[in-house]
């Protein structure tokens, strides 16, 4: 399980091909890359209404994520974790993602390595209303 402190949606073992690496050969090939997203929200409206319309949809994280990955043709796998939160925050109702990127095929001797990270939504002030 994912230590949370609310609701979340999750994505274990995301499977995408792209461009990633900083060595020519890499920048002329895909790699592919696991990807776990955890996004923390609110699904209580959904779990209420059982309404896809209300719950954050996995299958369009899901699309995102691997087509960014495809654009975007990150060298580092820190610069391409840093864009997906950016962008998953930015686009998703959520307050909260923790995500990893990793690369199974990278060191022979290793499972996978990457990285992981966790970054929560700017909260943007309102004005005070009362003058």
């Amino acid at each position: 399980m994912y230590d949370t402190q609310a609701d979340a949606v999750f994505v274990k073992g995301l499977k995408v091909e792209a461009v990633i690496g900083v060595y020519g050969w890499e920048r002329a090939i895909t790699q592919p890359l696991l990807i776990d997203i955890v996004l923390e929200t609110d699904i209580g409206k959904a779990a209420v209404s059982d309404d896809v319309k209300d719950a954050l949809n996995y299958k369009a994280v899901c699309d995102d994520v691997s087509a960014w990955c495809k654009v975007l043709k990150a060298e580092l796998l820190e610069h391409l974790a840093e864009h997906l939160a950016d962008q998953l925050l930015s686009n998703y109702s959520c307050d909260k993602v923790t995500l990893s990127v990793a690369k199974p095929t990278a060191i022979k001797e290793a499972d996978a390595v990457g990285v992981q990270i966790t970054r929560i939504a700017k909260t943007i002030d309102k004005p005070n209303d009362d003058h």
